[in-house]
C-alpha cells in the first residue's frame, strides 16, 4: 500500500475514534475501558491518576511501568492519542519534569489538550506531527514511550531513527507494541481495515529487533508479553469484521500476533 494513502486512512480512522464515531477493530473499544486497561497491566492506582476521557482502549501494554520514569525527566509519547499514557507519565516525572505527546490526528490532539485543561495537568504538552518527522529538538528527551502505535507506520526504521535523534545520550525507549510470531495470511496483509486495526502493519519479532538496532539504539531487548488481540467473533465493528474475514477456518490471530515490550538505550 502507498505510504501516503496509509497515513491518510489511519488519520481519518483515528479521528473518528477520537470522536467516538466508530471503534478501532481491536475488540476492546467499549464501555468497560477501565477493565481492559487493568487486563493489560495498569493498576487501579494508576487509572485513578488518568482522566477517564483519555482512556480509549487503544493500548497493548503499559509502557510507563516499563520505563521506570524518574522525577524531573522529559518524556516523549509517540502517538499520544487522547493523552492516556502522557497523564500517567506526568504524575511520575512530577512538576519538575515534562511530558510531550505527539499525534498526527487533529481530533486526538484537540481531545488531549481539552483533557489536560479540564484536569489541570500543566506539565504535559501535546504537539501535532508525524512520528516519522517528530516536532521535537535533537537530544532533548530522556525517555521515549509509545503504546501500540509504531505498527501503524509504513516507515518503521525512520521512526526509530527519529527516536534516536531526539534522545539525549544515555536516554532510553520503553515501547509496548504489536508484533508477529509468524506471517499473517495474505488477505490480512493486503487489508486496509487490518492496518487500521493495528494488525496489518505488524512485522515479525526478529525483524522488529533488527530495525531498532539499525537505528543506532543499543542493548535492544524485545520481550513477548502475550496476546493482546481479542476480537469478538460476533463483533459489528467493520474493522474487526474485516480482520476476522481475512482468516482461514483453521487460523486465529492469537497464533500470529503477540504483544511485546521493546527496550533500548542511546
Amino acid at each position: 500500500m502507498d505510504k501516503k494513502k496509509i497515513k491518510k486512512i489511519v488519520r481519518e480512522a483515528y479521528g473518528k475514534i477520537a470522536q467516538k464515531q466508530e471503534g478501532c477493530g481491536c475488540g476492546t473499544c467499549g464501555p468497560d475501558t477501565r477493565q481492559f486497561a487493568k487486563s493489560i497491566g495498569y493498576s487501579e492506582e494508576e487509572l485513578k491518576a488518568i482522566p477517564d476521557e483519555a482512556n480509549l482502549a487503544l493500548s497493548c501494554g503499559n509502557p510507563t511501568a516499563l520505563a521506570s520514569l524518574k522525577e524531573g525527566e522529559v518524556v516523549l509519547d509517540l502517538g499520544s492519542g487522547a493523552g492516556f499514557d502522557c497523564f500517567l507519565a506526568a504524575t511520575n516525572v512530577g512538576p519538575n519534569g515534562k511530558v510531550i505527546g505527539v499525534d498526527m490526528t487533529p481530533e486526538m490532539i484537540e481531545k488531549a489538550r481539552d483533557n489536560a485543561k479540564k484536569n489541570g495537568v500543566e506539565n504535559v504538552e501535546f504537539r501535532f506531527g508525524e512520528i516519522e518527522n517528530l516536532p521535537v529538538g535533537d537530544k532533548s528527551v530522556d525517555v521515549v514511550i509509545s503504546n501500540c502505535v509504531i505498527n501503524l507506520s509504513a516507515e518503521k526504521l525512520r521512526v526509530f531513527q527519529e527516536i534516536y535523534r531526539v534522545l539525549k545520550s544515555g536516554g532510553r525507549v520503553a515501547i509496548s507494541e504489536i508484533a508477529l510470531k509468524k506471517e499473517l495470511p495474505q488477505k490480512i496483509q493486503e487489508s486496509i481495515e487490518a492496518y487500521v486495526g493495528c494488525v496489518g502493519g505488524a512485522i515479525l519479532v526478529d525483524e522488529y529487533k533488527k530495525i531498532v538496532e539499525a537505528s543506532g539504539l543499543k542493548e535492544v531487548k524485545i520481550t513477548i508479553n502475550g496476546s493482546s488481540v481479542c476480537i469478538d467473533p460476533n463483533t459489528k465493528d467493520p474493522i474487526g469484521k474485516a480482520i476476522l474475514d481475512g482468516l482461514g477456518e483453521s487460523e486465529s490471530l492469537e497464533a500470529n500476533v503477540v504483544s511485546v515490550y521493546v527496550e533500548g538505550h542511546k
